[in-house]
């Protein structure tokens, strides 16, 4: 399975931009996945995930109640709604996916395949 990420780009803080992962050479359909994020100078972290059905969200404190994770299983693809973007969320966006998390979607070990990155600038 590969992964793409994009749908980055330099935003004014207060605007929206809406991130999409697609999966080619292989279905994700059956497969939790979740998006990471790494800010200069920092650890990459969780910012959100969902499960293979999409009938279960997670959020990083951070980001709950201003993003937004969904998925379309026909289209191999996974979304993430990002709103009220602050400079604070600037990072490189990584989509990740895994055959079996164990409940345990905080996790980068347990995710088996990642996408490339796409760079999300908030400007102030």
């Amino acid at each position: 399975v590969q992964l793409q990420a994009s749908g980055g780009g330099l935003v004014q803080a207060g605007d929206s931009l809406r991130l999409s992962c697609a999966a080619s050479e292989g279905t994700v359909s059956s497969y939790p996945m979740a998006w990471f994020r790494q800010a200069p100078g920092k650890d990459r972290e969780f910012v959100s995930a969902i499960s293979w059905s999409g009938g279960s969200t997670y959020y990083a404190d951070s980001v709950k109640g201003r993003f937004t994770i969904s998925r379309n299983n026909a289209m191999n693809t996974m979304y993430l709604q990002m709103n009220s973007l602050k400079p604070d969320d600037t990072a490189v966006y990584y989509c990740a996916a895994t055959i079996d998390w164990g409940a345990q979607y905080l996790a980068e070990r347990v995710y088996d395949y990642w996408g490339q990155g796409t760079q999300v600038t908030v400007s102030s």
